[in-house]
């Protein structure tokens, strides 16, 4: 089992009575009768026809074609873990959430990471918005709280989501997937719907190829309310921040790894927990008081416009420690179902129009999907008692044996009763509502390019080229001359230097607009002011017979030391042998491993029976690391082997008395953006 025994947590626990070993048993049918022969239908003779009554083959045959539940219309690509939340600190002068009432409170949770656009059998690394539903298990009840890896959506009326996730989905006259928007529709939407632009470009930025599931950031974008005790509300948006610091792929290593391992992101999440390295999330808060909901220059229920952590401070209000892989990824993973609708006491909506629109919308998508009784399934259900008078529907678990299904009876005494706000019962923030009835938005959220201005602002150099080189692939995939240069002259309000050189880009005029006069910036938005750390990097060892055995060892046990994950590349799979007779197990060979996949190299070489091959293999993977700006150790014996030329971020063993630990800090820096 990986993390704590179920018996530490109330979530496993009540997973337990689920949980079903069937190695060693007896094969049965679904009601429990032993099977004597499950390879022959039932027929007429053995060259026969096959019998109506053969109840064993027709269970097993409808189960079968029914196995596979409808797809999510977005979000179908996904992998999920558990984990555990603990409360840093008492939050109860805001919330009276009873999760956050106390340092040190534990709240077993689930987690499902997904891509917006591809379907379940796409890859994990297109570029595109990331989502991640978290599942408390309350003592309250479930508090499920939905977010995605950027701080802004694409629209902010929940009524234009349909427009464009249409606009983003597969081609609709060939249904060829993107993935990453690279179509005429997409780009036409954006280009027509400027409230889009924002999130587009944290989607082209960095942000949009993450490194890893434990390696990104997440915002719950909508804003909610905390209610405490005494009934004051306070504005209130979440933000996770992973202990490893946010890091990104480039987008060459993206549609490489695409196709070399479209599984990279829940191969990467499931390895990790299951070496013992165990994902960790800080969970912030950013509050503002109600009676400040007009101070700021942005409106703070627009979901397309961040909340600038220079502006309203981040605070940290607990961990989140991912430690236990899904046994089962369907009933786990593909069963559960998440809705911001599922809160708990001291946490209420606000009106967010966005999010007011996702209220209405997660329960009939989970009914079409999984049925009525979808609550019911282990992993949906409460840790909590759950008592209501709903009845039958499909799949339905619970045998309610009630005489009554009604509220306000005699024959049950009333029950089950309501409960009192005061003792526990669900209360909504009274909110004075006043207003004509009206189709409209807010003047306030239609300032579409200031904000887009200072993330463009807080990039450094080689993040803006990153963004630039992103959407002239994008755009200059798109087959409409009119939507290029739409595109390019809406960019203009942005930065007109940026928009000059993408049009360069994809052959179109220059735009004859310039940007915002806006030259705020926050280094909170740039990447290269992450927290970085060596730990679950992964280093792939070059490795032949004859290596320096006390050099070679002595540097892998300092890098497991740091946490570092080693893998042993070699010819073929096996051993390989040093000079005093130590053995290397060989993990991966150069044909089964790729450079694409590591995120740094130690060069040792060595004899191999196709030296020639062999060499040819190794400064493959070292020209795709050095191309990728990754750091290269290299052994002693390589330097002369593989000649291979100094740079930023390549550490030699030759002459250096503290190689180790240079090594280790080249990994930890992981990128030399410098390297020529």
């Amino acid at each position: 089992m990986d993390g704590k025994s179920s018996s530490e947590n109330k979530k496993q626990q009540q997973l337990d009575q689920y949980r079903v070993t069937n190695s060693g048993k007896p094969l049965t049918t679904n009601v429990g009768r032993k099977i004597s022969n499950d390879e022959d239908q039932l027929k007429a003779g053995v060259r026969g026809p096959s019998l109506r009554e053969d109840q064993q083959y027709l269970e097993k045959m409808t189960h079968f074609v029914k196995e596979e539940i409808p797809q999510r219309v977005v979000h179908p690509r996904g992998y999920g873990a558990h984990g555990e939340f603990e409360c840093y600190k008492s939050m109860k002068h805001v919330t009276k959430a009873g999760f956050l009432q106390e340092a040190g409170k534990k709240t077993p949770v689930f987690n499902r990471f997904s891509t917006v656009q591809g379907r379940s059998g796409s890859k994990d690394t297109a570029r595109d918005m990331r989502c991640w539903g978290a599942k408390f298990y309350t003592e309250e009840g479930n508090y499920d709280l939905t977010t995605i890896n950027n701080p802004v959506l694409i629209n902010n009326d929940a009524m234009k989501f349909p427009d464009a996730m249409h606009a983003y989905f597969n081609n609709i006259r060939d249904d060829m997937p993107t993935a990453s928007a690279a179509h005429d529709t997409f780009w036409d939407y954006v280009a027509n719907n400027p409230e889009g632009l924002h999130q587009v470009l944290w989607i082209m930025s960095d942000y949009g190829i993450v490194r890893s599931y434990r390696m990104m950031p997440a915002w719950s974008i909508n804003t909610y309310l905390f209610v405490n005790a005494e009934g004051t509300a306070t504005f209130v948006r979440f933000v996770w921040k992973p202990v490893l610091g946010t890091h990104a792929l480039l987008q060459d290593e993206a549609q490489k790894i695409g196709g070399i391992d479209p599984d990279y992101h829940r191969r990467d999440l499931r390895e990790a927990i299951d070496r013992g390295a165990y994902p960790e999330y800080e969970l912030g808060v950013q509050l503002i008081p109600m009676e400040d909901e007009f101070n700021y220059d942005f409106d703070v229920l627009d979901p397309t416009k961040f909340w600038p952590e220079e502006v309203i401070p981040v605070e940290l209000i607990g961990k989140l420690t991912l430690n236990r892989n899904v046994d089962n990824y369907f009933a786990e993973t593909e069963q559960v179902a998440f809705s911001p609708g599922n809160v708990v006491p001291g946490i209420d909506f606000s009106n967010d129009p966005v999010l007011q629109g996702r209220l209405a919308a997660y329960l009939p998508a989970h009914y079409h999907r999984l049925g009525p009784n979808f609550q019911e399934l282990p992993i949906n259900q409460p840790v909590c008692p759950f008592h209501n008078n709903q009845r039958r529907g499909g799949a339905r678990f619970r045998i309610d044996v009630d005489q009554v299904s009604y509220h306000k009876n005699s024959l049950a005494n009333n029950t089950p009763h309501t409960t009192p706000p005061e003792e526990g019962g669900y209360e909504h923030y009274p909110e004075k509502i006043e207003g004509h009835k009206i189709r409209g938005r807010s003047e306030s959220f239609n300032d579409y390019f200031t904000q887009p201005r200072i993330f463009w602002n807080s990039m450094e150099p080689v993040e803006k080229q990153h963004l630039i080189e992103a959407i002239s692939y994008q755009l200059g995939k798109v087959k409409s001359e009119s939507v290029r240069q739409q595109s390019v002259n809406l960019l203009a309000n942005v930065d007109k230097e940026m928009a000059c050189a993408i049009a360069d880009h994809v052959g179109v005029d220059h735009p004859s607009g310039t940007h915002v006069s806006v030259s705020t910036s926050y280094p909170s938005l740039s990447l290269m002011n992450t927290p970085k750390s060596a730990s679950t990097q992964k280093v792939g060892v070059l490795v032949g017979n004859g290596f320096d055995s006390n050099e070679v060892t002595n540097l892998i046990n300092l890098l497991e030391q740091h946490g570092v994950f080693v893998v042993t590349i070699g010819e073929s799979l096996g051993t390989v042998t040093g000079t005093d007779g130590t053995i290397l197990k060989v993990d991966q060979t150069c044909l089964t491993a790729s450079p694409y996949l590591f995120d740094s190299l130690y060069i040792v070489g060595g004899n191999a029976k196709n030296e020639a091959k062999f060499h040819q293999d190794v400064m493959y993977f070292i020209n795709v690391l050095f191309k990728s700006y990754k750091p290269i150790g290299v052994a002693t014996a390589a330097s002369s082997q593989f000649q291979i030329r100094p740079a930023t971020g390549i550490v030699f063993a030759e002459n250096s008395q503290n190689f180790g630990e240079e090594f280790v800090s080249a990994i930890t820096q992981q990128r030399f953006w410098d390297r020529i």
